[in-house]
């Protein structure tokens, strides 16, 4: 999966956690945020979460497939960040 735009102007990055199925966003090498596609009435959506307090940040997006889902919740983050 690509990093958004959005992310990359800002000199962040998207990882593949070891478990295969969290991804992060990375800025300056740092996780800043993990994203998980989570089962929502037979589709998918994000589970956000901020990595140093474990705050969620909300996204309502459903989708059918995990990656969507992923991308749905990049989207969603962006926008919570004020960055759309």
């Amino acid at each position: 999966m690509n990093a958004p735009d959005w992310l990359t102007k800002r000199g962040g990055a998207l990882k593949l956690s070891s478990d295969g199925k969290t991804w992060f966003v990375l800025f300056a090498g740092q996780p800043n945020y993990s994203l998980v596609a989570v089962p929502v009435a037979n589709q998918f959506g994000c589970a956000i979460r901020q990595t140093n307090n474990g705050t969620r940040i909300a996204s309502a997006s459903t989708v059918g497939s995990k990656d969507a889902a992923v991308q749905a919740g990049l989207a969603d983050l962006c926008k919570s960040l004020g960055l759309e």
